[in-house]
């Protein structure tokens, strides 16, 4: 009779274990597509400036940029590739005046630093 028993609860606990599948369905507004689209394309154009901390092989950049982030944590940076060399970039200011003050703060840790004006400005 135990045995019995037994086996009915594993009979059903399989059962239960094995109803657990389903099926689930994103009704989502297609405007959100169109809005990511519009996103991506206006931040591959925004206007910005850039501070170049330095360049090199691939390894010398990503040590570059380790220490950047340790040192301006919060600041937005990139490793960008320019043939022949890896660029460490900081920030993206978008006035020259802002620019400008967090130049002369990464000078003070980075003294070969540049400030790069965004490409198609005339500010």
């Amino acid at each position: 009779m135990k045995t019995y028993a037994l086996a009915l609860i594993l009979i059903g606990l399989t059962y239960n274990l094995s109803a657990q599948e389903g099926q689930v369905v994103i009704d989502q507004d297609p405007r959100i597509d169109e809005l990511m689209k519009l996103y991506a394309q206006v931040n591959s154009k925004a206007d910005y400036y850039q501070i170049q901390v330095g360049f090199g092989s691939y390894q010398k950049a990503q040590n570059l940029k380790s220490k950047i982030d340790i040192d301006f944590p919060g600041w937005y940076s990139k490793i960008e590739f320019e043939s022949p060399t890896y660029r460490v970039r900081l920030g993206k200011f978008k006035t020259k005046l802002e620019a400008e003050r967090k130049y002369l703060e990464v000078r003070k840790k980075y003294p070969d630093a540049m400030l790069l004006k965004p490409e198609s400005s005339s500010r």
